[in-house]
């Protein structure tokens, strides 16, 4: 079954490039498209949708309103944000919601595709810019840490630990490898189990995790 995705966009001409990346694909249907928030929710109360990609500046409901509504009332469908926005503060704050992606509008087609997959597969996607938007932000108390903290600390080295802090605050497996004087490629091995152990997919996840479980500083 292809993955139904309704795309929420105030720009005529910006969601139809978006429908056209998914054109023609057996694995994507994109079955309809919307100019607000409001009307996402309305297309979604009667249709059955998978993943709804939001814009964010968007009249009457913008997409964080929008992404809100959809997450606590519509718990089926993967909330996606395709945006240009790239401040941290917007990226956490969505985070937190509960949004499964973050891209910019700047992605390219192919990327576009994997990310929806993993989406719909419940994994996160969020692209390298964003990622770099997470990491370049020096102030991590701004995104809120859950007051109870995940199980899967317990799984975690005291090493493996150290090796978030550090990939959290932007550090190169090189720069990690110098503060715990081990090699660059150790570090590289400890990261990879560490996302086995978490079981997410990227750096922005592992980021957030780190944000949520207070292992930024």
């Amino acid at each position: 079954m292809p993955i139904k995705i309704l795309i929420a966009d105030d720009h005529p001409l910006i969601a139809e490039g978006i429908k056209n990346t998914f054109e023609n694909l057996e694995d994507f249907n994109v079955i309809g498209i919307v100019n607000d928030g409001k009307e996402a929710i309305d297309y979604i109360e009667k249709h059955l949708v998978d993943v709804a990609l939001l814009d964010i500046n968007m009249p009457i409901m913008d997409g964080i309103e929008c992404a809100k509504e959809i997450i606590k009332n519509h718990k089926h469908v993967k909330v996606a944000i395709l945006s240009m926005y790239q401040e941290a503060s917007i990226i956490k704050n969505l985070i937190e919601i509960g949004v499964k992606g973050y891209m910019l509008k700047t992605i390219p087609s192919d990327e576009l595709l994997l990310a929806i997959k993993n989406i719909y597969q419940g994994k996160e996607y969020f692209n390298t810019d964003v990622t770099k938007a997470l990491i370049s932000d020096n102030k991590p108390n701004s995104l809120h840490q859950y007051k109870k903290k995940s199980p899967l600390l317990d799984d975690l080295t005291s090493r493996e630990l150290e090796i978030i802090k550090y990939i959290s605050q932007g550090l190169t497996n090189t720069q990690v490898g110098e503060k715990l004087f081990i090699s660059p490629r150790t570090v590289d091995t400890h990261r990879t189990n560490i996302m086995k152990k978490l079981d997410i997919h990227n750096v922005a996840s592992l980021i957030r995790f780190a944000f949520q479980n207070g292992l930024t500083s």
